[in-house]
């Protein structure tokens, strides 16, 4: 005994229910066929015994080769293989196909196999919990977020979906055409806010991974943010808007927003100069914003699998930003950084698809614009891309003819305005959109919002 704590991995054994395991192998034996039945349902690892697991697994490879399962030719594969010896091999699935009279409970058989294995490996996580808590190495929330992730690893591996007929999914479909012809509000995918751009996304739809690139100091991050004040007023009191800040911190963060929403300028914010009439429109701003779901975490270098296990304790998530990608970690020991930035971008898109909801991640992009006449930047222009054009649903850059303009020059353009350049987009149009911006307070507006100053 030690800290209260008893080791009773000397006296218990993993459950496991070999019969169950042998019932299925001999059912395939008995009806080759029956294997289709059992493929959504287990894998060769959720057997306990490891001969089991290599037979299953022959037999897999066979079912998909299209060969034909019996004694015989499952001896022969298990030999050519170097899993067993032929004699083994025949006296082994001799016992096995003896098992069973008939494949009709390989269902049942099936699923006490993989209930057994569900419990193996809560019992496993639970022990590598043990063993980080008991290193005292890591912060105890670290430790709570990896206990977090164990069990929600599980709790995926249990998730199989299965054929649904067509006429199923046509019925939802025309009751969501019916419900969106009636009511054009009723999109189920989440606006940015931007009229302008809205009409060519029509939504950012569950599970878009979206991708904001930019030069650094064209307003991405402002962009970004607009956005998710947008969305967290749009959706307030029923979904929640998470952000990731990795580069700034969330005081930074929210001295952008006040300074947006309530159209006082950044600098005067900054500086502590806030004129005596900004005040007002401050607290009826901050009222807005506190009156929205939006939470912020500021840590540093976080991974993909952090990030989901946060995640996971949100309730009625709307909305996630991460900004940016240059600052992410993948958790993971790769050859090179385009390598790392190619797992976190499939990672974000597959954690999009997993929660459900559109994710808004900000790239910084390489000096390739510097080098054109035409400085709009391209899909070529992302830095370290990897499988980041690939990975995203929608690409969206970033630019203003300002911010290229000579310093000294005397046609500088005024700093009102900025494109949205969609380069990608997955469901539908590309195209060029134009949209008001407001550099004393960090802030996109759509250009008819622009002849309209007042909140």
């Amino acid at each position: 005994m030690a800290n209260g704590y008893v080791d009773t991995s000397l006296t218990r054994t993993l459950p496991a229910s070999i019969e169950a395991e042998n019932a299925v192998l001999g059912s395939i034996l008995v009806s080759p066929e029956s294997i289709e039945r059992v493929t959504s349902i287990i894998k060769p690892e959720d057997f306990k015994n490891e001969d089991n697991g290599k037979i299953f697994s022959a037999m897999l490879e066979m079912f998909t080769a299209s060969r034909t399962i019996d004694t015989v030719t499952l001896v022969d594969t298990l030999v050519q293989t170097g899993r067993y010896s032929e004699e083994n091999s025949i006296n082994f699935i001799k016992v096995i196909a003896q098992s069973v009279p008939s494949a009709a409970n390989i269902i049942d058989y099936a699923n006490i196999v993989k209930e057994k294995s569900t419990l193996r490996k809560i019992i496993v996580a639970c022990n590598e919990i043990m063993e980080e808590a008991y290193s005292e190495q890591t912060p105890s929330d670290k430790v709570l977020d990896f206990a977090g992730d164990k069990i929600f690893d599980i709790v995926n591996s249990r998730k199989s979906g299965d054929f649904r007929h067509v006429r199923d999914i046509i019925q939802n479909v025309y009751t969501e055409l019916e419900t969106l012809s009636g009511n054009k509000n009723a999109i189920s995918g989440v606006r940015t806010g931007f009229s302008d751009l809205d009409r060519v996304l029509v939504q950012m739809g569950k599970g878009d991974l979206v991708l904001v690139g930019a030069r650094p100091a064209m307003g991405k991050t402002s962009f970004a943010l607009n956005i998710a004040t947008n969305v967290a007023k749009s959706l307030k009191g029923s979904k929640s808007v998470c952000v990731f800040s990795l580069e700034m911190s969330g005081e930074q963060l929210v001295t952008r927003m006040l300074a947006s929403e309530a159209l006082v300028d950044s600098y005067a914010m900054r500086s502590g100069e806030i004129p005596s009439d900004a005040w007002p429109r401050l607290a009826s701003a901050a009222s807005r914003i506190s009156g929205t779901d939006i939470y912020i975490d500021d840590t540093s270098g976080l991974s993909v699998t952090e990030m989901k296990s946060k995640l996971r304790h949100v309730t009625n998530l709307g909305l996630v930003v991460v900004d940016y990608l240059g600052l992410m970690q993948s958790g993971k020991r790769l050859e090179n950084r385009v390598q790392e930035v190619g797992e976190i971008t499939r990672s974000l898109k597959i954690m999009a698809k997993d929660l459900g909801i559109p994710i808004i991640c900000c790239a910084q992009l390489s000096r390739g614009p510097e080098g054109r006449n035409d400085k709009r930047p391209m899909l070529s222009d992302l830095r370290e891309s990897g499988s980041i054009e690939q990975d995203a649903d929608i690409v969206m850059f970033l630019y203003r003819d300002e911010y290229y303009a000579k310093q000294d020059s005397k046609e500088e353009q005024e700093a009102n305005t900025a494109e949205v350049i969609v380069a990608k987009n997955r469901h539908g149009s590309v195209g060029t959109i134009k949209v008001g911006w407001m550099k004393e307070y960090t802030k996109f507006r759509s250009l008819e919002q622009m002849e309209a100053p007042d909140q």
